[in-house]
């Protein structure tokens, strides 16, 4: 049960259920077990907790739809903190970076500000602005010469991700940040009544012949599907022919079949069409009028899928002049604030980001919650929904949670945190860590490995 005291795990839990639309009562099936923290400033590990809990709770939620009880959920606090970084332990052979080396905190004239160059395109984009090679000095030695701000337009203006570290503060009164604030953590909107797309649930795979279309990439978008690849789901991924995740991939891909289709092709839009139609879930993470670019916008979704449950999210939120702009979980805790409270707090002299890219998970499990809840509510109605989240707003929930000055750290991992099975993922055999979250009758459990991007067929498996 979550405990009556006001800690942050529960403000956190309540107000993620709260946002999905979940009723009061089911809190109480909700038991956090475990200690310790991450170390950070802010409560990531309580936030680790909360997210995965309500999953866990809309999961519980949809059992008792159909099995009349709700089971016993239950979250491991210390391996929710763990779920948060990486779950995969390789088995002899090492993990390759996760960070291509130009991508970095940089001090400009006036403040810090951080490039994203991860992916090709967005290397490139940045290194135009700048004018200089792929050389991490000749890099800083450049951007020392401009003001952080001008750096950051200039580069998201031609294509590329950067952002400039801000205060809690200046966050607060900047156009994005004071709208971002006025956002509810979740859009949440109930579609029309269709014919009913009921299933045949079991209780312990309470997804199973459901079809999930995956259009995300790093790295909220990807969690939430894996969580629902977890209980049953058939989870058909698509990336464009020239996207990449070498080393990502082995958490985002677990439990999916991955497939590659270019989507600004017409005849491709015509199998995602066919895919579209055959779906009952679509999580998407393209910036928000990529989708009606391409003649799909949300409208045209219910129609070609009627009782479609639809869930996105952006960085930067819906509203403000930056609901448009890339970014990523560890751009948007440089803009927010989160970084700077960092390096304030601790004293030190550069900024000091989460220990894990937390926004980027916890908003991959209210995602997961948001579907999950959208698909009991069409049990219920036979109506779809559509849900829509940001980085940027989970980003404010957390920074508004106050932190215990003394505080356990997490106990160090231990071969009794990692699972039994090997998993010959698509680089080499590796361990999982054990699931955060039992649902009591339906454990997570992953069908498939983490396979390469573009490895499968984009098509659906056999008939529902």
């Amino acid at each position: 049960m979550i405990p009556e005291d006001e800690s942050p795990t529960s403000t956190m839990a309540r107000a993620l259920w709260f946002a999905t639309g979940g009723e009061s009562n089911f809190l109480t099936d909700l038991e956090i077990i475990g200690s310790g923290d991450l170390p950070s400033v802010f409560a990531v590990s309580d936030l680790a907790a909360a997210a995965i809990g309500t999953a866990g709770l809309a999961t519980s939620e949809l059992i008792a739809t159909q099995f009349r009880d709700s089971p016993a959920v239950r979250v491991d606090r210390r391996l929710a903190s763990m779920w948060f970084g990486l779950s995969v332990r390789p088995q002899g052979w090492p993990l390759p970076p996760l960070w291509d080396p130009l991508s970095a905190d940089y001090e400009a004239k006036d403040r810090w500000i951080r490039l994203h160059m991860n992916a090709p395109h967005h290397r490139d984009a940045a290194l135009t602005v700048l004018g200089v090679s792929a050389e991490k000095e000749a890099v800083a030695r450049e951007v020392s010469r401009w003001a952080a701000d001008d750096l950051e337009t200039a580069v998201v203006s031609g294509g590329g991700c950067a952002a400039t570290m801000r205060s809690i503060a200046e966050w607060k009164v900047h156009p994005q940040g004071q709208a971002v604030g006025s956002e509810p953590l979740l859009h949440l909107r109930i579609g029309d009544p269709s014919s009913r797309r009921d299933w045949e649930m079991s209780r312990q795979r309470p997804l199973k012949g459901l079809r999930v279309l995956d259009l995300t990439r790093v790295l909220a978008g990807p969690i939430a599907t894996r969580f629902l690849a977890g209980l049953g789901a058939e989870v058909l991924r698509i990336d464009p022919p020239w996207w990449d995740e070498p080393v990502v991939v082995l958490e985002v891909a677990l439990g999916k079949r991955c497939a590659r289709v270019d989507l600004r092709q017409p005849p491709s839009r015509g199998l995602f069409e066919h895919l579209l139609k055959e779906a009952d879930v679509l999580i998407h993470g393209y910036r928000p009028d990529a989708l009606a670019r391409l003649g799909f916008d949300a409208e045209r979704r219910q129609e070609v899928s009627p009782g479609l449950v639809d869930v996105t999210l952006n960085a930067y939120g819906w509203t403000g002049p930056w609901n448009g702009r890339r970014g990523f979980d560890s751009l948007v805790q440089m803009s927010s604030g989160i970084a700077d409270a960092g390096m304030k707090e601790l004293g030190k002299n550069r900024p000091v980001p989460l220990p894990v890219q937390a926004l980027d998970h916890a908003v991959g499990y209210l995602m997961a919650s948001a579907a999950i809840r959208g698909l009991t509510n069409r049990l219920k109605t036979g109506a779809g929904c559509q849900a829509r989240t940001s980085l940027a707003r989970m980003a404010a929930m957390l920074i508004s949670q106050p932190v215990a000055r003394t505080r356990e750290a997490i106990a160090p991992e231990t071969q009794n945190d990692h699972s039994g099975n090997v998993e010959e993922t698509a680089l080499g055999p590796a361990r999982r860590i054990k699931p955060p979250v039992v649902v009591d009758g339906a454990p997570l459990q992953w069908d498939l490995p983490a396979s390469k991007l573009g490895s499968a067929e984009a098509k659906w498996l056999g008939r529902k």
